[in-house]
């Protein structure tokens, strides 16, 4: 956790040498599942049930050349899936610092939007529910085999337009590339998997 707030620090410290930096704002509803494998003993490989979550937080657009940026920022990323035969929910609650190479070509009256790069998480909270031992943190020895790491990374996608106002819309994915299962034997895996949509306001345009 403390590498990924140094490097939160050290982006957004970056921006001040970016006269053109633009900061925003964005939020929407994220809908995100698991892929698990041997969750529980030879279970096999299973991918949840899709539950619905919340995005948000603050975004920065770092200037690298003409219509390309450095999409940026630190963001609120709700995550999690449901169990298809059973009640099982597991819900998670992470830091996400996206870094997304970004192509903004004037389109129309505005700009359309396409990013694509890595993003690193830190878990800050997460539950297990209906598992008929009560809810259960993901984070404890409690968890048991269903306990997770709490550090999260991979591949994100942004598409969106952005409005001369300063409006922006968009879609955006995140496939995760970690295994955050705590306990690995017999294989066993967690991966996390999203996608959402987003309504943002750019500032200083």
């Amino acid at each position: 956790m403390k590498k990924v707030l140094l490097s939160v620090a050290a982006l957004l410290m970056a921006t001040i040498t970016f006269g053109q930096a633009k900061w925003g704002i964005v939020a929407g509803p994220q809908f995100s599942s698991i892929t698990a494998k041997n969750a529980a003993l030879n279970s096999g490989k299973e991918t949840s049930k899709i539950v619905t979550n919340l995005r948000a937080g603050i975004t920065v657009d770092i200037p690298l050349a003409e219509d390309f940026y450095l999409g940026t920022g630190l963001l609120y990323s709700g995550k999690g899936g449901k169990a298809k035969n059973s009640d099982v929910k597991t819900n998670l609650s992470y830091l996400e610092l996206p870094v997304l190479f970004t192509f903004k070509p004037e389109v129309g009256t505005g700009r359309m939007v396409l990013g694509v790069g890595p993003y690193v998480a830190v878990g800050v909270g997460g539950k297990i529910k209906d598992t008929g031992f009560g809810d259960l943190d993901v984070y404890n020895e409690e968890a048991l085999l269903l306990r997770q790491k709490r550090f999260d990374g991979g591949l994100g996608l942004n598409i969106g337009y952005e409005l001369p106002a300063g409006l922006f819309f968009g879609l955006n994915g995140d496939l995760g590339l970690v295994n955050t299962a705590y306990n690995t034997d017999n294989d066993r895996r967690f991966k996390n998997a999203s996608f959402g949509v987003s309504v943002g306001y750019k500032f200083g345009r």
